[in-house]
């Protein structure tokens, strides 16, 4: 049985209490059993709780220190406040009863003096972690190295100019794939924070996406070397921290692996915030992403609108959410991937329940999202909308265009032939808006 700590006051998991409860420490909408498209919420949904930001971020901005004040983040012996903030974790895992949760490796054990040192330590702490999961439900959605944080990673990790660093990324990454793998994590990802550049003045572009596509390739040959049966993940990022980001979004990420030939073998873990960044909509970039073959999983957040950075706020806005759900249904749903919480609490939101009920409610969001997006999958209206726009592409002629058996000769002879004019018909976009608020 495992021994709770004493940093929520509430330690009981959360309940599911229907749309009029007022209880705080409760689910209005998220209802794990409830059947949903023929599958239990739970299942659809997947959810996992961020380590880092969870339990990592002291709560600090570019202009002033850390409000949180967490127990665990002070103190000589390191090891004993990651062991601590471990216990505290999976509190809320058992708190918020969530199927899953991701880790950097330095959320959750501290550096050493050598990368040796760095990874035992890492290990000791998913010995622990192997050791809470033997009695909690939880599992691990995915690991993954932080290539960014250190001042080694400055100028990149698989993209430095020195090999050096390049070498070192690689031994740090291997550790934590076998951590992963070791764990039972259903994917691994690979986030670049800083495989990009500033300036051409001290770039070589071509060696650097030469260097980056050797790295992808040495991370797919070890997952099948060690046999992990999960996932690899890449997550795009524009800009931030990197002026110019070699994984803007889904089109650049999916142009990299093309290139480097694993677009049969890596998929994407796409973020809300990140998309908005790129300037698109988060459904574009799932969408995009399902359209590629290269849909894996997601960071669910939101951004700000009157902030052009990373703000990594909970979801609150349940129509977003509910297009975002809509588009990874269309894709089949999950499969290894699931919803990551890559969000945290404001920084003045300093009691551990805000902790509790951020999630809680992002929860609750998801759900409502997901029953409403059910709702246009079982009704096919969008559907067949689409359908009838592109009706014309299932004629006998128009296939022969796209299969290759008409020539630009063949197709223009037709055209004069038939003295086509064509003319154009209404997108109707404004009815289909109409339709999908009529969703909720």
């Amino acid at each position: 049985m495992t021994t709770r700590t004493s940093f929520f006051r509430h330690s009981e998991p959360l309940r599911y209490e229907g749309p009029q409860s007022r209880e705080p420490f409760a689910y209005r909408w998220y209802d794990k059993d409830r059947m949903v498209l023929g599958k239990r919420m739970e299942d659809h949904l997947r959810f996992a709780v961020a380590y880092w930001h969870s339990f990592t971020w002291p709560g600090g901005d570019p202009f002033g220190g850390e409000t949180f004040l967490r127990p665990w983040m002070h103190g000589d012996d390191e090891m004993a406040l990651a062991r601590a903030k471990a216990d505290v974790a999976f509190d809320l895992f058992h708190i918020l009863d969530v199927p899953f949760f991701a880790f950097h490796d330095r959320d959750i054990a501290p550096e050493g003096r050598t990368l040796a040192q760095s990874n035992a330590n890492v290990r000791a702490i998913a010995d622990i972690f192997a050791g809470k999961m033997e009695t909690e439900k939880v599992r691990l959605l995915w690991g993954t190295a932080n290539l960014f944080s250190n001042r080694r990673f400055m100028a990149g990790a698989a993209t430095n100019p020195d090999p050096d660093v390049f070498a070192y990324a690689a031994a740090q990454v291997k550790n934590v794939l076998e951590v992963t793998h070791e764990l039972g994590g259903a994917n691994y990802v690979l986030w670049g924070g800083r495989e990009g550049y500033e300036t051409l003045f001290n770039t070589d572009l071509k060696r650097e996406l030469d260097q980056m596509g050797r790295f992808l390739n040495m991370v797919v040959e070890h997952k099948h070397k060690i046999g992990f049966k999960g996932t690899i993940l890449i997550e795009p990022k524009p800009q931030e921290p990197t002026k110019h980001q070699y994984d803007f979004d889904v089109g650049t990420v999916y142009g990299l692996l093309c290139r480097a030939g694993l677009e049969k073998e890596v998929k994407l873990n796409l973020e809300a915030n990140h998309a908005t960044l790129a300037g698109h909509s988060f459904e574009h970039e799932i969408a995009m992403a399902a359209a590629l073959g290269v849909f894996g999983s997601i960071d669910i957040n939101k951004g700000d609108a009157q902030s052009g950075w990373d703000t990594d706020q909970f979801p609150t806005n349940i129509e977003d959410t509910a297009l975002a759900i809509y588009e990874i249904l269309k894709a089949g749903g999950f499969t290894t991937g699931g919803m990551n919480f890559d969000a945290k609490v404001r920084r003045q939101s300093i009691d551990p329940e805000d902790l509790v009920l951020a999630h809680a409610g992002a929860m609750d969001v998801c759900a409502r999202g997901l029953l409403m997006a059910a709702k246009m999958v079982e009704d096919g209206a969008l559907k067949a909308a689409v359908e009838e726009r592109y009706a014309g592409w299932d004629g006998a002629e128009a296939q022969a265009m796209l299969g290759g058996g008409r020539s630009l000769d063949d197709i223009a002879a037709r055209v004069e032939a038939e003295g086509l004019d064509p003319q154009p018909r209404s997108g109707r976009q404004e009815r289909l808006e109409n339709l999908f608020a009529s969703y909720f």
